[in-house]
């Protein structure tokens, strides 16, 4: 007997818990087993005219094959005439950008629990040759255990095994490394310079070259500019800060493999073994009393029309996705996946 396919029937939508140029993603929960999770919702005919058909199965296929404590899991994605579905883990405590806005700015311990967590998933990434390319705080989310979950990879680039193989211009502005902007090709260690400019940004409560004169002057700046380091942090913080802020790939700390970045001495305090089997206590554990009510999502979304306003499509005719569709619990992937 054929497996029921998933349709959004099977879901009760609750609350938008957050809106992007590609996508909504929506807190559901499943009507059967009454699990809630996070589905990122995309239009096909956003996708088709933006020619975002290939991102989008680079990132279910990076979703369904890629399993790490700290990188987000899938548990179904499925599809209906106009749209995408990605069911998604739910992590309760919300983004980490959300947190440093109410903290405003973390403290070196702190910063060092969850930036060890951010680098044993990008370490992982590299080792199946995969670059993330939007690593900020708005793609780290918070699980209900305090820990981590990098989410969102509609950017990343598979197959990456070299330094000048990549070569679009993709990314968030403020995070971007030098040699994406100099358009001469590029490779891992632009995961490395984001690295360093998230540490820099817990903290200090911004980004290292965030300036309100436009992206001209942020490439500019990026591209020539020495970071500037506050006095009150450590030797060893300021070292790594400045090594993974490296213009200069081939000089940047990571360079030779997130081992370098590991070995630093501002990490020497901590177990990686212990990080990675979550033995830690974490700075901050999401205080949930009714996990069907977010409490740590903006308002602004949690107000949204959880309903899309449907626009005029020119299309009439939309793509068929072979082999995005996929179930956790059977592990059966439906269709041949296409890049």
């Amino acid at each position: 007997m054929e497996d029921k396919k998933l349709t959004i029937d099977d879901f009760d939508l609750k609350y938008v818990l957050g809106k992007g140029s590609f996508a909504k993603v929506v807190l559901v929960k499943k009507k059967d087993t009454k699990k809630l999770y996070a589905m990122k919702i995309l239009k096909k005919d956003y996708i088709q005219r933006r020619r975002q058909d290939q991102n989008v199965m680079v990132e279910r296929n990076l979703l369904v094959e890629m399993n790490h404590p700290f990188i987000i899991k899938v548990k179904h994605t499925f599809q209906s005439e106009k749209k995408l579905y990605f069911c998604l883990e739910y992590c309760p405590g919300g983004e980490l950008f959300n947190l440093l806005y109410k903290k405003e700015r973390f403290n070196e311990d702190q910063t060092r629990f969850y930036v060890s967590q951010m680098i044993l998933a990008i370490e992982f990434l590299h080792e199946k040759n995969v670059i993330y390319r939007d690593l900020k705080p708005e793609n780290v989310l918070i699980d209900k255990q305090g820990y981590i979950r990098v989410t969102d990879f509609g950017l990343s680039k598979q197959n990456v095994k070299g330094n000048y193989e990549a070569k679009s211009v993709v990314g968030t502005p403020e995070y971007l490394a030098p040699e994406i902007l100099e358009g001469k090709g590029y490779g891992k260690t632009v995961d490395w310079w984001t690295l360093g400019c998230i540490i820099y940004e817990l903290l200090t409560g911004r980004p290292p070259f965030y300036k309100d004169e436009g992206k001209e002057d942020l490439f500019q700046q990026i591209q020539q500019n020495k970071v500037e380091i506050e006095k009150n942090w450590i030797s060893d913080c300021k070292d790594l800060v400045l090594s993974l802020l490296q213009k200069d790939p081939k000089l940047r700390l990571g360079f030779n493999g997130a081992h370098e970045i590991k070995d630093h001495p501002w990490f020497m305090s901590l177990d990686w073994d212990v990080l990675k089997n979550k033995k830690y206590t974490p700075p901050f554990v999401p205080d949930i009393k009714n996990e069907d009510t977010p409490g740590y999502v903006d308002k602004y979304f949690l107000n949204m029309n959880i309903q899309s306003v449907e626009q005029n499509s020119l299309k009439n005719d939309y793509k068929d996705f072979k082999g995005f569709t996929y179930d956790s619990q059977s592990f059966q992937v439906i269709g041949n996946p296409v890049l």
